[in-house]
């Protein structure tokens, strides 16, 4: 039976994480002592937003991409953010600093609207400020997952509209990505594959999803999936780099017909697929594209 172990947040185990310092609003907490209020709008309603971010040699890796995410979603939600860029920047690097992260560390760095005075769904209730949480991890990306792979299952929930919940809103309100999750691994799998209401393949649960054949790079059109910014760096070095690489729609049966799959996020970077649906990808190993991917992405993070 597959678990977590074998996803591309799979991570390796750091017993330094246990006395990690959380930012909660300005504070760095022992880990036991970071909390939120109960009445907070992210824990009541899901009413937040995040990032997740990495840093390697000391520098967090395409910064001012997150934060522009971060901040449009703020926009989307209709709340402020009560630091600015440059203070946000600095209460990062701090949490980096006092937990003496400077190398395969990861970030999950959240806002929700903050406390309410009562527990309903109004957001003018929420009238105590945003809720800034900074957590930083000792975080290595599993080794056997990298040299071995992972399977995905695809479900029969799709990614939605944007007129309902914009796929490309980063916010704490995943149900349907946990719930396609939960379906994957009840098969067995490692992640779940999700299509769009049309029926074409679009994303994974958590990370956005890649094929590739005939030394050609797949992915899908942007309109069902998170505007993820490792999907995007994959793009443009593959274009910078002469692989030919396409945005558009596609199925199950050319996925099928895949000589090699993998998935990209900013945990993982890239993540081989050796198996979808109980069909193994190409010989069921992960192949020369992606190793080559992984290598340009790297050389890109140590130049930017």
């Amino acid at each position: 039976m597959s678990s977590h172990s074998f996803s591309a947040h799979a991570a390796e185990e750091d017993s330094r994480n246990e006395k990690i310092k959380v930012y909660v609003n300005g504070e760095l907490l022992p880990k036991q002592e970071a909390v939120v209020s109960v009445y907070d709008s992210g824990f009541m309603l899901g009413d937040g937003i995040w990032e997740g971010l990495r840093i390697y040699n000391g520098k967090i890796a395409f910064l001012d991409d997150h934060l522009d995410r971060l901040y449009a979603s703020a926009k989307v939600l209709d709340f402020e953010l009560d630091l600015t860029r440059e203070e946000l920047t600095q209460a990062l690097y701090n949490t980096l600093a006092e937990n003496g992260m400077t190398h395969d560390a990861h970030l999950r760095l959240m806002v929700t609207r903050g406390r309410k005075k009562h527990p309903f769904q109004d957001p003018k209730l929420s009238v105590f400020g945003p809720t800034t949480v900074i957590i930083a991890e000792h975080s290595k990306p599993s080794v056997t997952v990298l040299e071995n792979g992972m399977s995905l299952f695809t479900v029969h929930i799709v990614r939605g509209q944007p007129n309902t919940q914009d796929p490309k809103l980063n916010s704490h309100s995943k149900l349907n990505c946990i719930t396609a999750l939960t379906h994957a691994q009840k098969a067995g799998a490692d992640e779940a594959l999700m299509l769009d209401p049309q029926g074409f393949v679009a994303t994974c649960n958590s990370t956005n999803f890649f094929f590739v054949r005939k030394g050609e790079v797949w992915t899908s059109t942007s309109k069902y999936c998170m505007n993820g910014i490792t999907r995007q760096k994959v793009i443009d070095v593959c274009k910078q780099n002469d692989i030919p690489v396409h945005e558009t729609d596609f199925s199950l049966f050319d996925v099928y017909a895949a000589d090699e799959a993998f998935v990209t996020g900013t945990f993982g970077g890239q993540t081989p697929v050796v198996k979808i649906d109980g069909r193994l990808v190409g010989d069921g190993k992960p192949g020369p594209m992606v190793q080559r991917i992984r290598q340009l992405y790297k050389d890109l993070v140590a130049i930017s």
